[in-house]
């Protein structure tokens, strides 16, 4: 596993790499961002901190 899957990002920082994204909490919630953009909160009533990526976006 690479360095930038295990990678937690919080809320509101810039997204690094375009992609889906899972929640640290373990609940299996995603979120698909884009590259430049920021993360968005957390789900309500999630107990997680931060989004790791899942599956990298395919490059142009």
């Amino acid at each position: 596993m690479s360095k930038d899957s295990e990678r937690i990002y919080h809320p509101g920082e810039i997204v690094p790499d375009s992609g889906i994204y899972e929640c640290d909490c373990g609940q299996h919630q995603w979120s698909t961002d884009v590259k430049g953009h920021r993360f968005p909160p957390m789900h309500e009533g999630c107990s997680g901190s931060g989004w790791k990526l899942k599956a990298a976006a395919h490059p142009s």
